[in-house]
């Protein structure tokens, strides 16, 4: 039991936390491009991806895992991304720190999920029973890749528009 629940039905509440998590995300990496903001799917990617960090903590451990290390790498990610946003209000270099952040926070969540795809989907599994294999290791790259190329992109596109005064 964690938190009153099945040890399944707190897997499926992480599961669905981390989709949300990642969907909202490329939407608003989506808007970086377009140089939107998308105020309010923003703030369900950042609550998302830090309940995600946070609920991975909750599963039964005895010792650190890769899991752990890359959940606190996405929290420290995280409280960076938050203020830029929301406290420094994507002014100056904010903006970019924002961009960076919060690509990152979802790439991490993004690789977890390539992780979690080649442990639990047999055709996948049986590509790379270990995780050291290169289809393993060439799926991580190239999606690493990607997101490189993005948050570049993303940098240099998302200039936000002053408001208007009426």
């Amino acid at each position: 039991m964690i938190l009153g629940m099945s040890t399944s039905t707190y897997t499926l509440l992480h599961v669905l936390i981390s989709l949300v998590g990642i969907g909202s995300g490329l939407i608003v990496m989506f808007g970086f491009f377009k140089g939107k903001r998308f105020d309010g799917l923003t703030a369900v990617f950042l609550i998302t991806m830090v309940l995600t960090s946070v609920t991975g903590f909750g599963f039964p451990f005895d010792h650190l895992l890769p899991s752990h290390k890359v959940g606190i790498i996405s929290l420290v990610v995280l409280a960076l991304a938050i203020p830029a946003r929301y406290v420094f209000h994507l002014k100056g270099i904010w903006r970019s720190i924002y961009v960076i952040t919060a690509s990152i926070a979802l790439y991490l969540n993004v690789f977890v999920l390539i992780v979690q795809l080649f442990l639990k989907v047999p055709s996948l599994n049986a590509l790379a029973p270990t995780g050291k294999e290169p289809p393993f290791l060439v799926a991580q790259l190239v999606v690493m890749l990607i997101f490189v190329a993005l948050t570049i992109f993303a940098v240099k596109r998302f200039h936000i528009q002053p408001a208007r005064v009426a």
